[in-house]
């Protein structure tokens, strides 16, 4: 893959309420995968994002500020009866986080039954790279999940590639094992594995890093990179570690920013190694700044 390839992320993109100690709060936006993919489109890639959003007002600013960013929102259905879903985030002095949820009727859960879901879906077959989350299955429905799963077969078998975030966020599921055998079902169709560590440890299977990345076939012809915070990344058995230390001022959408560095490394052709040292410096300047997705400086790695 190199220039001209088309990259589809697909989730819940959301309203975000930020504050950090004693500040005021701040009306933005975030998500897992639209993080990621305003980092991609920042960095100079086609990318696209698929889901639904309400035909609100807030929506439709939410889709120009995505436009703005270079992200097309084509894919992006419109749901006449639901609204995005939101979330406030809290960010106590060492830049640690705390969430709180309104999302249970956001349009994204309803993706793949709308008006257009079958063209959104067709269209997003067509990807080179197609990029989700675990989060991504747990805010769908069972029917919306296989459809997902069903479209990576879709992408993988025109020739594209399949990239997989394993975000596990405990209280989107009923239990860990409904969430584990979504995430299993989702490595089989994933080329390139995005976990980190403490999910995994988490959800209750990884004793260290490389049990993680076996679990998730490192070794069976996946490119498996295990996130680790501040330990840096397992890449090809091998840790990867962050350039330099760094102070934490936001620590939210520190994951979304390695994977849109690593992966556009990746799609220029960078090694896996090397691509990992990108996805660390993006990292790197996102936590270093407040919000899922700080607004771009004159140190922005891109």
């Amino acid at each position: 893959m190199g220039e001209g390839v088309t990259v589809t992320v697909i989730g819940e993109a959301m309203l975000e309420l930020s504050r950090g100690t004693g500040d005021s709060w701040n009306l933005r936006y975030g998500g897992d995968v639209i993080n990621t993919a305003v980092h991609l489109a920042r960095s100079g890639d086609r990318v696209r994002l698929a889901s639904a959003m309400g035909s609100d007002p807030m929506s439709a600013e939410l889709c120009a500020a995505w436009e703005a960013e270079g992200v097309d929102t084509s894919l992006v259905l419109r749901a006449a009866d639901r609204l995005p879903g939101l979330y406030a985030i809290e960010t106590d002095a060492s830049g640690e986080r705390s969430f709180h949820y309104w999302r249970s009727e956001a349009a994204a859960r309803r993706m793949f039954v709308l008006p257009g879901s079958a063209a959104m879906v067709a269209a997003a077959a067509q990807s080179d790279l197609l990029y989700f989350s675990l989060i991504t299955l747990a805010i769908l429905p069972d029917e919306g999940r296989e459809a997902l799963l069903d479209l990576c077969a879709a992408v993988r078998a025109r020739g594209g590639k399949v990239a997989f975030d394993g975000n596990y966020r405990a209280r989107l599921w009923d239990d860990a094992a409904t969430a584990r055998h979504w995430r299993d079902r989702a490595i089989a169709l994933a080329d390139i594995g995005l976990p980190t560590l403490a999910d995994e440890v988490e959800m209750g299977e990884a004793d260290d890093a490389q049990d993680a990345a076996t679990r998730w076939g490192a070794g069976e012809g996946r490119e498996i990179i295990v996130k680790l915070g501040g330990d840096g990344c397992l890449v090809d058995g091998q840790i990867v570690p962050i350039p330099r230390s760094l102070d934490v001022v936001d620590s939210s959408g520190a994951g979304d920013a390695f994977n849109g560095g690593y992966l556009h490394a990746r799609l220029g052709g960078a090694t896996p190694a090397d691509a990992a040292l990108a996805g660390h410096r993006l990292a790197g300047w996102n936590i270093g700044r407040r919000g899922a997705i700080p607004p771009k400086d004159a140190d922005a790695p891109y």
